[in-house]
């Protein structure tokens, strides 16, 4: 057999094709070399590519700045550091039509590959159903023989795939370590194979072949690229590869320069004028590369801690009350309802699920936390907020993908979970908008919401009151409410009782009950129905504030200047 090792030049100029379906896998490095190669070989050629990405995340407006999309198949199109925001180039080409979109949870757009790895006709999913999404020409309801109904998934296969892993062989066989959030499907699946870049090659995988994860038969080429994941991390135990921590500066500043007028330039320095891989490290510098490295100890937290240490005077804002308020419904019927696990959504329901844990296990819970990256019973950091911090990685119990999570534990019948969730939009019902305002606004898409809020034992929706969130009837049904139990937010709680939310609680305050219900009335985007008896929520406390601003010292999601 003949090796596939080349440069990643030309693994790029010899096999990606104008006109292609190209999957970016996205596991718990989110981006690679590779893509960055392609953009570079196609700027300015209309090559009408289909990407096919889980999450896109700041670095895919660089694929929408040089015209390169026809179209795109995704679950998020979105900024991601420093928070969770819809991006002004994604929104622009899905609302003018420069750019068609498929909208997916996260859970159906990589059961759509596994159907086509495993050569099936179709995959059944409880996802989707209820949603807008069950519209898709890629998924059906139909009837079961073996009674009542199931959602159907049609297979999806790119035509190639671009995946960095750590380790290979010379043959192409590929270590992969978990968490893998979407997998390898797209890698099996792809028509053609998948370019693979690796941070290190080996003449023997044995010692490590329970970590691997794709048969040399799938790669079209293999090319030896260290940092390849830049500016996304890798997470390497068990492997002779040395690991490295994301690159949050990097992101940040991909986000700020594609909101701003000299985003060319900075595609030029980034993506266009490094000529290979040694190029651009040299443009990062080795002072910068080194502080990754270290970034991937488990224990670097604590430098994050010591840089920005939390301002525990603050007056309290809106957004942790809502926390707080949410950590305390979630811990309660963690409690009540005798669930294993929560899973924690993105921002601030993230948080209050930390929060909650946190205040169920003190009252004698066993109840762990797990998110769909694939992490099960992991304890977060301080300073550090996100969902994709690795250094949370080592606390887990059990690392493993996105379907195991979303699928097998969110939805089979021995596992008792409760979502944690954040909305953009909510009406009256629970259905959850995070996608889009038809004409008006593209907000950011599914993620795993829809595959939580659909297969969960019960969710709770951690969020601001505000008119604009707070809708009578979301356009858009990201998310049926069908699961959703409450909504908690920094003014009031809402507890669904025949279908419909109903106001349950307020915080306490020294103006009367009436007045703080009115102020509900007033602000809520629906005409409210108040419960026969309203409780009043005590204040946050000072150990409760303290530990949401350890965890997230520098207000990423708890900024009190965030509109509600």
């Amino acid at each position: 057999m003949n090796s596939p090792l080349v440069s990643l030049e030309e693994a790029v100029g010899r096999h990606v094709e104008a006109g292609d379906a190209i999957h970016v896998v996205t596991g718990h490095s989110r981006w690679t070399a590779a893509a960055r190669e392609v953009v570079r070989q196609w700027w300015g050629r209309d090559p009408q590519f289909t990407l096919v990405m889980l999450s896109l995340s700041s670095l895919g407006t660089v694929l929408f700045r040089g015209r390169l999309l026809k179209r795109v198949v995704t679950g998020y199109s979105g900024d991601v550091f420093p928070n969770f925001t819809p991006n002004k180039w994604f929104a622009d080409a899905y609302l003018s039509g420069e750019v068609e979109v498929e909208h997916w949870s996260f859970l159906t757009f990589l059961q759509r590959l596994e159907a086509a790895a495993r050569g099936l006709p179709a995959v059944t999913t409880l996802s989707l159903r209820g949603s807008s999404m069950e519209a898709n020409e890629g998924f059906a309801v139909v009837d079961s023989p073996f009674g009542g109904q199931v959602g159907l998934l049609a297979p999806y296969a790119p035509d190639i795939a671009l995946l960095h892993a750590p380790l290979a062989d010379r043959q192409g066989n590929v270590a992969l370590s978990p968490p893998l959030l979407e997998g390898v499907w797209g890698v099996l699946a792809a028509r053609r194979g998948a370019i693979v870049t690796v941070e290190r090659i080996v003449d023997d995988i044995r010692p490590w072949a329970h970590l691997v994860k794709v048969p040399a038969h799938r790669v079209l080429a293999l090319c030896e690229v260290p940092l390849g994941a830049h500016p996304g991390g890798l997470y390497t135990p068990h492997l002779p590869v040395e690991a490295y921590g994301e690159d949050l500066e990097f992101w940040e500043e991909t986000r700020e320069a594609s909101r701003g007028p000299d985003f060319d330039a900075w595609i030029r320095r980034w993506v266009l004028d490094p000529a290979n891989q040694t190029d651009y490290l040299e443009q990062l510098g080795q002072a910068r590369t080194a502080r990754l490295r270290r970034r991937a100890d488990p224990d670097s937290w604590r430098d994050d801690e010591d840089a920005h240490p939390p301002d525990l005077d603050a007056p309290v804002g809106a957004w942790e009350r809502a926390a707080v308020y949410g950590a305390r419904h979630v811990a309660a019927r963690v409690s009540d309802g005798g669930f294993d696990a929560v899973l924690a959504g993105a921002g601030v329901a993230n948080l209050s699920a930390w929060l909650a844990i946190r205040t169920s296990r003190d009252a004698g819970s066993h109840a762990v936390l797990t998110a769909e990256l694939g992490l099960w019973g992991y304890e977060p950091t301080p300073a550090d907020p996100f969902v994709f911090n690795h250094r949370t990685f080592p606390s887990a119990t059990m690392v493993s993908d996105s379907e195991t999570v979303l699928s097998t534990l969110t939805g089979g019948p021995g596992t008792r979970l409760l979502g944690c969730l954040g909305a953009a939009q909510i009406d009256r019902h629970g259905n959850i908008n995070s996608t889009v305002i038809p004409g008006r606004a593209f907000l950011v898409g599914s993620g795993g919401g829809n595959d939580v809020a659909t297969a969960a034992d019960e969710v709770v929706v951690v969020a601001t009151l505000a008119p604009r969130r707070t809708v009578d009837e979301v356009p858009y049904i990201t998310s049926p409410g069908v699961r959703v139990r409450a909504l908690v937010t920094d003014l009031a709680t809402f507890e669904r009782e025949e279908g419909a939310f109903v106001l349950t609680a307020v915080p306490e305050g020294p103006e009367p009950l009436e007045e703080r219900v009115e102020r509900v009335r007033r602000i809520c985007g629906w005409e409210v129905t108040v419960a026969d008896h309203v409780g009043e929520l005590g204040n946050p406390t000072d150990d409760e504030v303290e530990a949401l601003r350890r965890w997230d010292p520098q207000q990423r999601f708890l900024r009190p200047d965030l509109p509600g």
